[in-house]
């Protein structure tokens, strides 16, 4: 056998040898019954949320704006937002009128602060029931509606040039509404805790690349096509 047809033979068997690994990989042969991919994204997800817990760091921020009273005309989307966002308000203590879509908020910022971030905190730990509890309509529905107020109130403080006082809004929209709303349902894992088998699934990530990469290479060569540049 010349060089040509063993290249070929070799390049052929290496890509079966790859289209049968990721049969198995599309197979539900993982845990809880899942494919290699959802397996995968799954872990992944769960290391991610692991990293992703700035709650208890935000809550001590608040601190600093207990007393700090805001006074802002906000425009929600429609009737019924505004009703579930002056839902989520009055919950926080503060004064809420509502006259169609728009609401006038004014109390003490803190307390708007430390409400959202116990809701995020519920969430995060995919306590769902008690959110909904709490509000009378689905928690998801109340970190989605959280995270469109804290816009509008935040676009209100900056044409107000507090400044200061919209900061805390936005971080806690990134670092606290938004994770706890992403990640619902996620068990976090600490990513030390499973530090073998994510070096193991990069490894093999990288492998099977260089696998079907070489595989091509080879067929290609075997059929006397030069890869170059």
């Amino acid at each position: 056998m010349n060089m040509q047809n063993k290249l070929k033979t070799r390049g052929i068997l290496m890509l079966i040898g790859f289209a049968a690994v990721l049969a198995i990989i599309f197979s539900p042969v993982f845990p809880e019954k899942m494919n290699g991919l959802d397996f995968m994204d799954n872990l992944f997800n769960m290391v991610s949320k692991g990293s992703s817990y700035f709650i208890p760091a935000a809550l001590e921020d608040s601190e600093q704006y207990a007393g700090k009273i805001i006074d802002v005309t906000i425009t929600m989307k429609d009737e019924k937002e505004a009703a579930a966002t002056s839902g989520l308000l009055q919950k926080s203590g503060v004064a809420v009128s509502t006259t169609g879509s728009q609401l006038r908020v004014r109390g003490d910022m803190s307390t708007i602060l430390k409400n959202s971030l116990a809701d995020s905190d519920l969430m995060f730990a995919n306590n769902s029931d008690a959110v909904q509890q709490k509000y009378g309509f689905g928690a998801e529905l109340a970190l989605f509606t959280w995270w469109k107020s804290f816009h509008a109130i935040g676009a209100a403080l900056n044409k107000q040039k507090k400044f200061i006082e919209a900061k805390p809004f936005a971080t806690i929209r990134k670092k606290a509404l938004e994770p706890a709303y992403n990640y619902y349902g996620v068990t976090p894992m600490n990513w030390q805790d499973n530090i073998g088998l994510i070096i193991a699934a990069l490894a093999f990530y990288v492998a099977y690349t260089l696998w079907y990469g070489f595989g091509i290479m080879f067929l290609f060569e075997g059929f006397g096509l030069k890869i170059g540049h």
